[in-house]
């Protein structure tokens, strides 16, 4: 295994190392960060290059890291994380996009390349908030057409910005300000006598 992950960093530096800004090997698994300018012909090549041939775009998602670490983290705030798989041959790697500005943050899309990141993007897009510039069709997957917000994003509230609920005097369904009262739960633990075999 540890041949085959040298073999895939080697090809890696050899190949797309001028337009990566990080190759780590961690636990068997290679993750390269790439800057988001250029990540389209990054990823072209990736996929064509006979050394590399990912032909498959597996998983991609957002990450939020504004409470990572703690807080001690000092970085951009949006990344999108490809996983792409090499069917010739058999090994994997996870590629990190950066969003340089995390008010707005855009990432290219990567539909020309691969196709199947189309609803991986919109979900990506909804519950985070990252544009995937050239997307043909960005628009909500799992949540409402009017919902306000992001909800996976770390800044957004645990109860909501609106609920829905259907008004039999207008035959509709409305959506009002939430009043769910904020409140802090603690879990009550109760311990049966001799559990865990003490009495």
């Amino acid at each position: 295994m540890a041949a085959r992950i040298e073999t895939l960093a080697a090809a890696l530096a050899a190949h797309a190392g001028d337009a990566l800004k990080s190759v780590v090997t961690d636990r068997g698994e290679i993750t390269a960060v790439a800057p988001a300018q250029g990540l389209v012909p990054l990823m072209r090549k990736l996929r064509d290059q006979p050394e590399l041939r990912f032909e498959q775009l597996i998983d991609l998602c957002g990450v939020d890291y504004s409470a990572f670490g703690n807080g001690a983290y000092d970085g951009p705030r949006f990344a999108v994380v490809y996983h792409l798989l090499s069917l010739a041959h058999n090994w994997r790697l996870r590629v990190r996009a950066f969003a340089p500005d995390e008010d707005f943050p855009v990432v290219p899309s990567m539909i020309e390349v691969w196709p199947s990141a189309n609803w991986f993007e919109r979900e990506a897009f909804d519950l985070y908030g990252i544009v995937f510039e050239g997307h043909p069709d960005l628009r909500r997957l799992l949540t409402d057409y009017g919902f306000v917000g992001h909800p996976f994003r770390k800044d957004f509230p645990l109860s909501g910005y609106v609920e829905m609920r259907y008004d039999p005097e207008q035959k509709r369904v409305i959506y009002q300000p939430v009043t769910i009262e904020p409140r802090e739960v603690t879990p009550r633990v109760i311990r049966e006598e001799g559990y865990g075999g003490t009495k």
